[in-house]
């Protein structure tokens, strides 16, 4: 007797709501980009407190974390390990040649060469699991990629960036410990004392998060928006390219060492989206406001991307889904 198919689990309310989330992030945050752009004098004023919107971030995504998260990096480290080789030598080395081969001045070189340098998306496990990808191994990917930053991001840039513009790596370092590392450690710590009651607070978290970028998004445009009238158009040439570049990379770098297809399309989201609140924070705190265009306008097309690269994942699961269907048809007749 055929045993019945087992029934999916229903989405939790963490699930639904960050499905939700992402769904409407790039109207929000389009949205965010014409406010900041259309009224800059008067969103300038929240500049000062774009660090406090980032680690609001962090702390959001060390709530949605625990240690079986981090398990992957022992159970299956090879397919970890790639995706994380992939996150800070596909998109710094695709930044250094878009800005080659665009000859971007230096302020807006540096930026771009910045979210080439930063770790995965916050949003990256949302559209991996609607890609129909790896989901544990995304956020494993973004958790590892993350905690690394503080070392990988300042060393790339100023490897990469040292020659446009003077790096102060060891204080870019420090800013990533204070934005990232401690407040996600700080969300670390806060789930495991209240676990008993963190599942109340969970299915705000992304949207914590969509508001927080799009706080950010506000505050870089505004302090930027004389360089989007100059050079705004040539910076979306090269966000998507640098975004859509990082998706295909990443997917056959996966493909390459005969990984599986859920595996491929979860290393392609996590190369392709970056934490551009983090490379925009850390573009103004070291550099200028100019600096931190690139990865606002990277923050509203890799969500808008994301989205169709997702919508394209899915239809092509849904016609191989049907192909083998009519094979097993043909079979039986």
């Amino acid at each position: 007797m055929t045993k019945p198919a087992p029934t999916p689990a229903k989405p939790s309310g963490e699930d639904r709501s960050a499905r939700l989330a992402v769904t409407v992030f790039p109207i929000i945050v389009i949205a965010a980009f014409l406010l900041g752009f259309l009224l800059p004098d008067q969103m300038q004023a929240l500049g000062p407190y774009v660090n406090l919107a980032l680690g609001i971030i962090m702390f959001g995504m060390g709530l949605t974390l625990t240690l079986p998260d981090f398990a992957l990096v022992v159970k299956r480290p090879l397919p970890v390990l790639l995706g994380v080789i992939a996150q800070y030598a596909i998109m710094p080395g695709l930044a250094v040649a878009l800005v080659w081969a665009f000859q971007l001045p230096s302020e807006l070189a540096i930026g771009v060469i910045l979210v080439g340098c930063a770790p995965g998306g916050t949003s990256s496990n949302v559209i991996t699991y609607l890609a129909k990808g790896d989901v544990a191994l995304s956020i494993t990917m973004t958790s590892v990629s993350t905690l690394l930053a503080p070392i990988f991001t300042p060393v790339l840039t100023l490897w990469l960036a040292g020659a446009l513009l003077p790096v102060d790596a060891g204080a870019m370092a420090l800013s990533i410990v204070q934005l990232v590392l401690i407040p996600i450690i700080g969300g670390l710590l806060v789930r495991w004392l209240l676990r008993r009651w963190i599942g109340a607070i969970l299915p705000a978290m992304p949207w914590v998060s969509v508001l927080g970028i799009a706080f950010v998004v506000v505050a870089v445009v505004a302090g930027s928006a004389d360089t989007i009238l100059v050079a705004g158009a040539l910076v979306f040439v090269v966000v998507i390219l640098h975004n859509g570049l990082g998706y295909l990379l990443g997917y056959f770098a996966s493909r390459i060492f005969k990984y599986p297809e859920s595996v491929a399309r979860t290393t392609a989201v996590e190369v392709g989206m970056q934490n551009s609140g983090l490379a925009a924070t850390l573009a103004s705190t070291h550099f200028n406001p100019a600096a931190a265009l690139p990865a606002a306008v990277f923050s509203v097309w890799h969500n808008i991307s994301g989205g169709l690269l997702a919508l394209f994942f899915r239809a092509r699961t849904a016609r191989q889904e049907r192909a083998e269907a009519q094979q097993a048809q043909q079979a039986e007749a």
